[in-house]
Parts: structure tokens; sequence; C-alpha cells
């Protein structure tokens, strides 16, 4: 029986959009990338570079017993940070945080994805614009990209407020990074993909380009300037995060 040509048969990497396009692509491939910009895969990059073990989640008040149960911090929103409890879903935030063991860090997007993602057993992926040459040289490295295991990329986005997915210029640039670094790989690259990676040669400058949308102009109205200038950072970290058994960590 043929592969449902939603999965994007035949190629080495792959590309798809939020929750839906995760779980078709997590039907086939072997290997899943998450890409959250702003800010949940960036938030992980950081807090695991720190040797915290990050515990996905969906937003939703229930993060704090399921904190609870594994043993662990849950983060909260960025405006409910106190001094008592600094650990949010804030790159600038965990970067200036002490130091914990476990971190449940819950979002509506990226962290909803890896959430449900770690439930087929696949690895999965956290890749931003800090450290997508390395996830790109690190997939590489351990023989993903062929037919026969399949690389899917899949961008997060942003939601409209009846849930609907919102597609965002951050996530599809931070996705277009990664995918530059798998160019080459064995099977090619899907026609999503390629023109998923076609955005890069439209835009010369990929820090300027995500500081000027919405996403990081509303972080920076309301008072988050720090988040977005960690998340645009290219290319300055050598961490992986790997998601397995339910926990980031580093490879």
């Amino acid at each position: 029986m043929s592969a449902p040509v939603h999965t994007q048969p035949g190629t080495g990497a792959r590309f798809d959009w939020g929750l839906a396009g995760a779980a078709e692509l997590g039907r086939v491939c072997a290997v899943l990338v998450v890409v959250d910009v702003l800010s949940f895969t960036t938030s992980v990059e950081v807090a695991v570079a720190r040797g915290v073990r990050v515990h996905p989640f969906p937003w939703g008040e229930q993060a704090a017993d399921y904190a609870l149960r594994v043993g662990a911090v849950a983060a909260v929103g960025r405006r409910q940070v106190t001094r008592d409890h600094p650990w949010s879903l804030s790159p600038a935030a965990l970067r200036a945080a002490p130091v914990v063991p476990d971190l449940v860090l819950p979002s509506p997007n990226g962290s909803a994805i890896c959430a449900a993602a770690s439930a087929t057993g696949l690895p999965v992926v956290a890749a931003c614009l800090r450290n997508a040459d390395a996830v790109g040289r690190w997939l590489r490295e351990r023989g993903y990209g062929d037919v026969d295991a399949p690389i899917g990329v899949v961008a997060s986005g942003e939601r409209w407020p009846d849930g609907s997915l919102r597609p965002s210029v951050e996530d599809q640039l931070g996705a277009a990074c990664v995918l530059d670094a798998l160019s080459g790989v064995p099977g090619g690259l899907s026609v999503e993909a390629a023109m998923a990676l076609a955005a890069l040669a439209s835009t010369p400058d990929v820090p300027a380009a995500v500081r000027g949308c919405v996403s990081a102009r509303e972080l920076v109205e309301q008072g988050f300037a720090g988040d977005v200038d960690i998340a645009v950072e290219v290319g300055v970290s050598p961490v992986v995060p790997v998601l397995r058994h339910g926990v980031f960590s580093a490879t």
C-alpha cells in the first residue's frame, strides 16, 4: 500500500505546519524537528544548554499538577513571574533564573506539538535560529534524511483567536534554516520543504526579518524585547535538545 500523498513520500526531508502537520509526518518519518522560534524551542535550547531537563506540556492549568507528579518546577506565563518563581516561557528569564534539574514548560504551540509527538516514540528535536546548523549536522551524522529514514520539519506557527493556525514568519524562517542545513540529504527535499527553504533566498537579513514580524513586535510592545534579542542570534549554539521519554535533554 502506497504512503498517503500528504506525508510527502519518496523524499528525505519533509515540511509541514502545526499540530496536524506534525501528526501526519509523525506517522511516517524517523525523526521530527519542531520549530517555535518565539519562544518555545528557543526557551528549550537556552534551558537545556544550562543543564535543565525540559518537559513539554500543553498550555493550561494542569501543568502545575503535572510538575508535582514528576518532581519538576512548572514554568508560568511571562507576566506571572515573581522574585520567588522566575521560570517562564521566556528565553531571557530562563537564562537568568536559577538552574533547576527539571522544568515543565507549557506553551500553546511548540510545547503542545512536542508533547503530542512524544507519544509516537520518535525522537523529537527542538530547533530554532540559534541551533539550526547544529541540528542539521546532528541529523546527518546519524543517518537521517534518506527515503527510509525521513526527517519531518514542523513549523509550529501561531494561533488566531478562534484557535486556527496562523503561519508565522519566524517559524518559516527557522524551519528554512534547518532545511538549509539538510540540503543534499540522500532522499532530497520534498516540494513543500524546498518551497519553505526558498524563503531564505528572499531574506538577506534573517534577524531583521524576524524582528520586524508581528510576533516579535508584539513581544517588544509587551516589554519582552530581550526574548527577541536571544531568539534572533543565528547559529550561535551547538546544543541539540532531543525529546526522549517525554523529556528534552542535550545529546
